[in-house]
């Protein structure tokens, strides 16, 4: 491995991380990898554990949210006829769950911070605290992790457990970053979804590619997400400048996007995934 870049957990903390590039799989790694890293969620910034609507940045977020998941509702329901059982790692608040609840799909969830899952059981959705409480012998028509594969430690050995729950011909998909955007290359160790120490994985098209390939698995599809490189723009602009630059954040998002639309690195792709 070698050095890639220094940056620093500009949400939480301040303190300074190194990005190590593993060169066999084309992937980031965050170093060192902190041992009370769940002290680096503790923070009302951190939105994905909440429903916040505090900031007009939040309200981007939370408006761009409810349009995804009914994209992300109409992915997961390609090709799928009678099992409609999902499996969200990551959940979050559970309004992806609830949503699919209410679609006709069996619901599980799995999400380690105490505050999310007690906002998703106020919409009627019951989340466990970790995959070793699931059911050793359920295996799910569709597993998602919508932007939480970068964040989850013992990476090798969380990607052979994911795999063991997927039905023979069911279907994974995984979202994440892509440090091969543009927008990344632009920002550098300003860029947002570096999000250093939660994100203690950068990966590239390839490296997805290479982890999932030995548990048999493979990539069918690769889908951009059009939005995030506007919303990482912004915060990006905010880690930079100390100002929200709106009209430059968007034009960097969309040039991004028009670059990606030539070379395919987005600043953020959803993997989807089939057993090989």
């Amino acid at each position: 491995m070698k050095s890639f870049l220094k940056t620093k957990d500009h949400s939480v903390s301040g303190e300074e991380f190194q990005l190590m590039h593993n060169l066999d799989l084309d992937m980031l790694i965050t170093t060192p990898e902190p041992k009370n890293l769940e002290t680096y969620y503790q923070s009302d910034d951190y939105i994905s554990h909440t429903d916040s609507q505090k900031t007009f940045v939040d309200k981007i977020y939370q408006s761009v949210k409810k349009y995804s998941l009914r994209k992300k509702l109409n992915l997961i329901s390609k090709g799928v006829n009678s099992n409609k059982s999902l499996l969200d790692i990551g959940a979050g608040t559970g309004d992806f769950l609830s949503l699919a609840k209410n679609n006709g799909w069996t619901i599980n969830g799995v999400e380690p911070n105490e505050k999310a899952r007690a906002k998703a059981s106020e919409k009627g959705v019951t989340i466990i605290s970790d995959m070793e409480s699931l059911p050793p012998s359920k295996k799910y028509s569709v597993i998602t992790l919508w932007h939480v594969l970068e964040h989850l430690p013992d990476l090798e050995k969380q990607i052979k457990k994911i795999s063991s729950l997927l039905e023979d011909e069911g279907t994974l998909i995984v979202a994440v970053p892509n440090f091969k955007s543009f927008d990344a290359n632009h920002y550098k160790n300003f860029w947002a979804a570096f999000d250093v120490p939660r994100h203690l994985w950068h990966f590239s098209r390839g490296s997805i590619e290479l982890l999932f390939e030995k548990e048999n698995m493979k990539v069918a599809e690769i889908k951009p997400m059009l939005f995030d490189s506007f919303y990482v723009s912004l915060l990006s602009e905010k880690y930079k400048t100390g100002n929200q630059n709106f009209a430059k954040a968007f034009c960097v998002g969309l040039w991004s996007n028009m670059k990606a639309w030539r070379t395919k690195e987005y600043s953020s792709l959803i993997y989807v995934l089939t057993k090989a």
